[in-house]
């Protein structure tokens, strides 16, 4: 990713820690991850906050998880919401702050100058999972709802996303229309694509939003590109893509077919003909041949979507909603998803046809016979995927799929 601009200009004074306090809401994305290293725009959450306090930002998240982040904390400490994104207003306010003072929205808690002992002991409930009213981070909270912009649940990635799109191009030097291959065309300024990038003959149609083209990425010949668009390091657009914005796809990742409005996480792949529409894929997912998805009810009215908060099909507010789909995630060729359908993590659903709405965790099988998917057959699937890309399944990183196994088991029946 490209070194953007500072809101401020030297580094922040204190430590600043973001902290995961309704990863609930988020799951099954959150499983694997904090809320803080979701994929919106042209970066993660965590590296937004990096990128405008000028400091590294350490993360808390649940006891488990923990492994993958391992900060040491302390003295006085900036405590950030982790899925509260960096908008101009906040900074002002995180700038105004007093020491114990904290801002909040409603019931929601977003930003606080804590003294240690506070700090570490919403660390400890965090860590274990626990749920933290406000009373926990100080008195006389302030409440704060000026250009305020927070991820509460998955489909909020893709409904943020052409904003925070446009957002994270605003530092960018557009390439000059000299340096880019022969044979692309170019419609619009606002196009960014890395030396190292490799570009076929395709349409690059900028005039809707910006499209940004990382470091090693290829854009194959015959794409249609619409943006706003972020292409991550080391990823591929197959041949004939169609793409539209606002879409954004991380590191390591091949597309093809029909995109729109989505958001995939690194290393997964949508590499064939099907379509994919405001939907939020995590890593390490693969989506078969002529996988399809359903982002708009025939009835055109809201779509409920399965919510691990409340274990229940809940109302999105939306009329338009994909698939959000865990990390280590499969489909086989010809699956169609519903409208709105959550797909847990370490799940493979084959055999074509409707899978459940909600197919959860560690769930295997064809639609209407769905079973347990054993541990050491996940681990195993997710080595081989794994080690195409020269990486090992690490220790951690198995404790997590046990942790979501267990956590899921009572929705698998």
């Amino acid at each position: 990713m490209r070194e953007g601009f500072f809101y401020f200009d030297q580094n922040f004074a204190m430590q600043v820690v973001l902290i995961d306090l309704h990863w609930k809401k988020l799951l099954p994305l959150t499983f694997s991850r904090s809320l803080s290293d979701l994929l919106i725009g042209c970066s993660t959450i965590r590296s937004k906050w990096e990128t405008a306090l000028n400091v590294d930002v350490a993360v808390v998240s649940r006891d488990y998880l923990q492994g993958l982040y391992g900060e040491q904390l302390s003295g006085e400490c900036l405590v950030l919401n982790s899925g509260l994104l960096p908008t101009a207003s906040i900074l002002n306010g995180i700038q105004s702050l007093e020491k114990g003072q904290v801002l909040k929205n409603g019931d929601r808690f977003l930003v606080g100058k804590l003294e240690v002992s506070i700090a570490e002991n919403l660390f400890k409930k965090v860590a274990e999972g626990e749920s933290i009213d406000l009373d926990g981070f100080g008195s006389n909270p302030t409440e704060w709802s000026e250009d305020l912009e927070i991820i509460d649940r998955p489909s909020d990635i893709f409904a943020h996303n052409d904003t925070w799109l446009r957002k994270d191009f605003e530092p960018c030097e557009p390439t000059p229309k000299s340096q880019i291959p022969e044979g692309v065309q170019l419609i619009g300024s606002e196009i960014y694509v890395h030396p190292t990038a490799k570009i076929g003959p395709c349409i690059l149609n900028a005039s809707t939003g910006p499209i940004y083209i990382d470091a090693h990425a290829e854009i194959m010949e015959g794409s249609l590109i619409r943006g706003p668009f972020y292409l991550g390091e080391h990823s591929t657009v197959k041949m004939g893509a169609k793409i539209y914005g606002a879409t954004s796809v991380g590191a390591h990742c091949k597309v093809g077919g029909e995109i729109g409005n989505s958001v995939i996480h690194s290393y997964s792949n949508k590499g064939h003909d099907g379509y994919l529409g405001n939907s939020v894929l995590g890593s390490w997912c693969n989506l078969g041949a002529d996988t399809n998805t359903s982002n708009l009810k025939n009835n055109y009215g809201e779509v409920k979507v399965w919510d691990y908060a409340t274990e229940t099909q809940s109302p999105s507010g939306l009329q338009f909603h994909g698939l959000v789909m865990g990390d280590h995630s499969k489909s086989s060729i010809n699956t169609m998803f519903n409208t709105g359908t959550v797909v847990g993590m370490c799940a493979n659903v084959f055999d074509g046809g409707f899978p459940p709405k909600f197919v959860p965790s560690f769930t295997w099988g064809s639609p209407g016979q769905m079973t347990s998917f054993k541990m050491e057959k996940a681990f195993e699937a997710a080595e081989a995927m794994m080690s195409r890309r020269n990486l090992d399944l690490s220790e951690t990183e198995r404790e997590i799929f046990r942790f979501v196994s267990d956590y899921d088991k009572k929705f698998r029946g």
